[in-house]
């Protein structure tokens, strides 16, 4: 028994050569085909004569007084060619929406200490005024909006300028100093300002997340002084928790808009006095990306709209 032979793969058919049948086909004339698309006729042969040779078929009799007729094959290819062609059309509408108009998706990613200040507020109220524009939310920490950014996961980032590498590319919106919280029922709550002194021999409830536990313990470091960690946590909402209930006092950046934890406890917002570096919020995107419309629009809502959050 002869061994199974693999089918070659013919080289691969060009949409140029597949307009080129198409209007042969539909003009019944190299010559006329020529006229109607503006192409000359031997760049029209060359090409449905290659044609053939990719696919291994005959596509048409040709008469060389009357012009060319469609054979049985190449009647069956032609209805294939048109509809490739219409697709590859509606392929390229679709890139112009998507690039020019408002619609489409878009992914807004957002350091998860933002997130839940920053992300809904900006969602809502893009949306209502491009209701065509479906945004999806990713909250990660930052190198994971790094990682994401960089394979195009997601559109554009909300965060800050913590450890940004070259490739991505940093629009930044406002500076904000860090500042420290603690229980209501804690010694220093009735103070509206502290030294960073004041609180180093308390517990610190640690926000233990990628270059943000850095940043904050480099001011200890800055003020020559150590820290004394009684608990971390990678979720802003435990951390808070931790605190209100009386089990450290907090640090932060991002305004929380509210004094109470998610079980209700109260916690008071003190001003850090000394000279410590503020972090700043800000878009981050992917420094070689193309501008969608939509992309860009949304950037220029999360300016104006992320000022107001900090004031």
């Amino acid at each position: 028994m002869p061994p199974t032979r693999t089918p070659r793969l013919s080289p691969r058919v060009t949409l140029r050569q597949l307009e080129y049948f198409v209007a042969a086909g539909e003009a019944g004339s190299i010559k006329l085909a020529s006229e109607t698309i503006h192409i000359s006729q031997p760049s029209i042969s060359t090409a449905i004569s290659d044609l053939e040779k990719k696919l291994g078929v005959e596509l048409f009799i040709r008469h060389h007084a009357q012009g060319v007729a469609l054979t049985t094959e190449g009647r069956r290819l032609m209805a294939e060619a048109r509809s490739l062609i219409q697709q590859a059309a509606g392929l390229h509408q679709l890139a112009h929406e998507l690039s020019t108009e408002m619609r489409g998706p878009l992914t807004v990613g957002a350091l998860v200490t933002i997130a839940p200040v920053a992300l809904p507020a900006l969602i809502g109220s893009f949306q209502a005024l491009h209701p065509k524009v479906h945004v999806t939310p990713a909250e990660v920490h930052q190198e994971a909006l790094r990682d994401r950014l960089r394979h195009g996961e997601i559109d554009l980032a909300i965060t800050y300028d913590l450890d940004l590498p070259p490739d991505i590319a940093f629009t930044p919106i406002v500076k904000l100093p860090p500042y420290a919280f603690v229980a209501e029922t804690h010694r220093l709550a009735k103070r509206s300002k502290v030294k960073l002194e004041d609180l180093a021999g308390d517990g610190l409830v640690l926000l233990d997340l990628p270059l943000t536990r850095e940043y904050f313990l480099s001011h200890f470091i800055h003020a020559g002084l150590t820290p004394r960690i009684a608990f971390r946590s990678a979720y802003p909402e435990v951390v808070r928790g931790m605190v209100a209930n009386g089990l450290g006092y907090g640090l932060a950046n991002m305004p929380l808009g509210t004094d109470r934890a998610a079980d209700g406890k109260r916690f008071r917002v003190l001003e850090l006095t000394g000279s410590y570096r503020p972090m700043t919020l800000g878009l981050a995107r992917r420094g070689d990306a193309k501008g969608r419309r939509i992309v860009e629009a949304f950037a220029e809502h999360a300016k104006l709209e992320l000022a107001k959050l900090v004031r």
